[in-house]
């Protein structure tokens, strides 16, 4: 296990939030560069950055499939993310720590399409409480997607309602908590025979780890170390 020790973000409140958010450091526009086909190089993050020896065995796979998640900043006096903890008995990710979101359809009308449908049939947050503030980086996933992670100030007043199938609990960390470089740590598991690297955030009994922790990465890279 490494712990990083840099810097711990300022006072996050909803202004300073917006503030750092117009500053350019979220995109306008979903980054659908993924990689380079010639070089077979991936050049947003991604899995693959903690484990680069994984990533040609990776290249040989069919162009990552699209997918939406809604990063959900409730905009309380102190700013907090919104998490799902995925039930034991779904086919993929049982039981792991997300961000509400999936695959893009072909009716969506893009990433903000799909990640505001996802979030309202996941967990019911009805999308007037939800205001669109950017995108992080595309994320690239060992299990063959692309995920464009939309940035949204969520205002209080919601009530949600989970989908029991697929939703075993929503919770909210503080967004202080998760922007504080102490608190990222680089795990080690065994996986497909090997050592696998992943970003985790673990939380008082919550254990986010993998591409959610990643994710959350990506935004303070994007927010905060700049």
């Amino acid at each position: 296990m490494q712990h990083e020790h840099t810097s711990t973000p300022d006072s996050l409140t909803e202004s300073t939030f917006r503030a750092r958010a117009r500053l350019d450091l979220l995109q306008e526009l979903p980054d659908d560069c993924l990689r380079e086909p010639s070089r077979g190089k991936i050049t947003s993050p991604s899995e693959f950055d903690l484990n680069p020896d994984q990533l040609a065995e990776w290249t040989e796979q069919p162009v990552p499939r699209p997918a939406a998640v809604l990063v959900p900043i409730v905009a309380r006096h102190e700013l907090t993310v919104l998490l799902t903890q995925r039930t034991e008995d779904l086919p993929s990710h049982p039981g792991q720590i997300a961000f509400p979101g999936g695959k893009m359809e072909a009716g969506d009308d893009g990433p903000i399409a799909t990640a505001l449908r996802e979030t309202q049939e996941e967990i019911g947050l009805e999308a007037r409480f939800v205001e669109p503030v950017g995108y992080l980086d595309a994320y690239v996933t060992g299990t063959g997607f692309r995920i464009f992670p939309v940035v949204a100030v969520v205002r209080e007043g919601f009530h949600l309602s989970p989908d029991a199938r697929e939703v075993d609990d929503v919770f909210e960390v503080p967004l202080a908590f998760l922007m504080d470089t102490q608190n990222h740590q680089t795990h080690e598991r065994t996986w497909r025979g090997g050592l696998s690297r992943f970003h985790a955030m673990p939380f008082q009994d919550r254990y986010i780890w993998g591409v959610t922790a990643g994710i959350m990465k990506n935004m303070h890279q994007r927010l905060f170390a700049k």
